[in-house]
C-alpha cells in the first residue's frame, strides 16, 4: 500500500494494531496476523481497507492452501458466488432486504449457514458507515438503494452453525462449533447502470 501511497486504513481503528485481518479456518473475521505458519489444507480470509487520498475500499478474499478438503472447497466457491449474487440485487430501487434475501436462499440451499452477527455498510468517508447490509432477511426490506451510495457485500459463511464466539482478545469472531468460515467482500458503487464494483482483482 505503502508504494502506491495508500495507508491501511484498518490500522489503528480502535486499537487494532495490524493493516490487515487474516482469519483461518473457523475464525469468521477479525483473525490477527501472526508467524504461526499455514499448513496444507488449511483456507485463509485476508480482508484489508485502503485509504488512497481520502477515499476507502475494502475487500476480503479466501484462500486454499495447497490440496483443501471438498468441504472446503464446496465453502469457498459457494462464498464467493453468494457475493455475486448479492451484488446482482444492488440495483436503483431494491431494498438492503433483496441483497441479504438473496445471499441466505443461495446460501443456505448449498447447505451452508449465513453468519447474522457481522455484516457489509456504507463506506465513506469513514470505514463503518449506514447502512448495514446484512446478508440474511427479507425481500422488500430495508434502506432502498439509490444512485451514487456506496456500499460492501461481505458474505461470511460457514459449514456448520452460523452462531459465533469471540475470542479473548476481543476481536477474532470464530465459528461456535468448529465448524469452517470463509468471507468473500467488494466495495461498490451503486450507479444507474447497475452494481460497478470497485476492487476488482484485475484478471485474475
Amino acid at each position: 500500500m505503502a508504494q502506491h501511497g495508500a495507508t491501511p486504513e484498518q490500522k489503528g481503528f480502535e486499537g487494532y494494531k495490524y493493516a490487515t485481518c487474516a482469519s483461518v479456518n473457523d475464525e469468521i473475521c477479525h483473525g490477527f496476523p501472526n508467524k504461526k505458519p499455514l499448513k496444507k489444507g488449511d483456507i485463509v480470509t485476508i480482508d484489508m481497507v485502503v485509504n488512497l487520498n481520502g477515499f476507502l475500499s475494502d475487500s476480503a478474499w479466501s484462500y486454499g492452501v495447497g490440496e483443501i478438503s471438498d468441504e472446503a472447497q464446496h465453502l469457498l466457491k459457494t462464498t464467493e458466488e453468494a457475493l455475486y449474487v448479492g451484488i446482482r440485487q444492488a440495483v436503483v430501487g431494491n431494498r438492503i432486504g433483496d441483497i441479504g434475501h438473496a445471499i441466505q436462499e443461495y446460501a443456505e440451499a448449498q447447505g451452508l449457514s449465513v453468519v447474522r452477527e457481522f455484516v457489509g455498510h456504507g463506506i465513506g468517508p469513514t470505514m463503518h458507515e449506514d447502512p448495514q447490509v446484512a446478508h440474511y432477511g427479507k425481500p422488500g426490506r430495508g434502506l432502498r438503494l439509490k444512485e451514487g451510495m456506496t456500499i460492501t457485500i461481505e458474505p461470511m459463511l460457514n459449514t456448520g452453525e452460523w452462531m459465533s464466539t469471540l475470542d479473548k482478545n476481543g476481536w477474532t469472531a470464530r465459528t461456535a462449533d468448529g465448524s469452517l468460515s470463509a468471507q468473500y467482500e467488494h466495495t461498490l458503487a451503486i450507479t444507474k447502470d447497475g452494481p460497478k464494483i470497485l476492487t476488482q482483482l484485475g484478471d485474475d
